[in-house]
């Protein structure tokens, strides 16, 4: 999964992503400091799997990973060109979701590119470059699509439609998220690949003593159908550079209940709507991954390996805490909470699957 961090220049991306991946992406106090998107893969360690793996004797465990694709700053006029637009818009279209980091900080010795902290000036400057970007993609597609309708095909003929409303919602300063995909035309959305058809997390990043999401902020949010979480980059800077057991303690004083890192894949994951589900074995590795929610054994099977998915016959499946609680597999078939399940099984978040098939 690929998730791109975006945001006016200087709204704290870039050390965002120092503090959540500690890769050590150059942050200043200027501008266009980034210019190419820089790219951390950061493991998504779960607590079940640590004690999946505990009660099967696995080798090791391998965490499945996000990777976090921190974008060069947007300004007013970048689906022009300005300020590098074309290119960071293209950038921001190869992600799966959005962070949309908001300043609300008041540190006068940080620049705005504005002139002055504005959290929903901000925002709505960022949603209409990608609107821009999107009326112009849209507008281009939409002309192609209808010499094909014409001709009677009636894929080219919904999508016809749904880019005509596309086009109409972003007209009005709406998002194409906002407009439902035609059963007669599924992939609509992926052959467009709108800019505001991928979901958005607003991350609010203000002042180390008051770690709320300011209300413009959540407001938004919450009109646009999108989550909102609070972090103050320079905090979470400060405690990436700690050891853990000490991090751990100065988050306790501050009465924080998980890292930023952790608020924030947790929120991707919530975008996403991605459920994780387990593979172990005795002296083999435990390995984590990730599906949409609603994903079959079939899906499961795939995100494996493919030739696990072509030669797929049947999955013996157990929820991570049946597993623990029965002590391993042998107990869990005595006990019967180790099912066998066929393709069309939809996957529960922390099921533990293996897979019979066919080489």
């Amino acid at each position: 999964m690929k998730v791109g961090i975006i945001g006016m220049p200087n709204a704290g991306k870039s050390s965002l992503f120092n503090a959540l991946t500690q890769a050590g992406a150059q942050a200043a106090n200027y501008p266009f400091t980034t210019i190419e998107p820089n790219v951390a893969v950061v493991p998504v360690e779960d607590e079940r799997m640590v004690q999946v793996a505990e009660t099967v004797g696995a080798s090791e465990i391998v965490w499945d990973t996000i990777a976090f694709h921190d974008i060069a700053g947007l300004v007013a006029g970048a689906h022009k060109g300005e300020g590098l637009g074309n290119q960071f818009l293209a950038n921001i279209r190869e992600t799966d979701a959005l962070l949309h980091v908001v300043r609300a900080h008041g540190d006068s010795n940080v620049i705005h590119s504005e002139g002055s902290v504005n959290p929903q000036r901000d925002i709505e400057i960022i949603e209409t470059e990608l609107i821009f970007a999107d009326l112009e993609q849209a507008e281009r597609r939409h002309q192609r699509v209808s010499r094909e309708a014409r001709g009677g095909d009636a894929h080219a003929i919904a999508e016809e439609g749904w880019l005509a409303a596309v086009i109409e919602a972003l007209s009005a300063g709406r998002p194409a998220r906002t407009v439902p995909v035609p059963d007669d035309a599924p992939d609509a959305m992926r052959l467009l690949q709108p800019l505001t058809g991928k979901p958005v997390l607003f991350i609010a990043n203000v002042d180390e003593g008051d770690l709320a999401v300011p209300e413009v902020v959540s407001a938004h949010a919450a009109k646009e159908g999108a989550g909102a979480v609070a972090i103050s980059s320079r905090l979470e800077a400060e405690l990436s550079e700690l050891s853990d057991e000490d991090a751990a303690a100065m988050r306790a004083d501050l009465e924080l209940d998980e890292s930023g890192l952790e608020m924030v894949v947790r929120g991707a994951f919530e975008l996403l709507e991605l459920i994780a589900f387990f593979t172990a074995g005795e002296a083999k590795p435990a390995q984590s991954w990730h599906l949409r929610r609603g994903s079959t054994a079939w899906d499961a099977a795939g995100a494996i390996h493919t030739d696990i998915q072509k030669g797929f016959v049947r999955a013996e499946i157990i929820g991570w805490d049946a597993l623990v609680e029965a002590g391993g597999y042998a107990p869990a078939r005595d006990r019967g909470t180790l099912r066998t399940e066929g393709r069309d099984y939809q996957m529960a978040d922390g099921d533990v699957i293996t897979v019979n098939f066919t080489p």
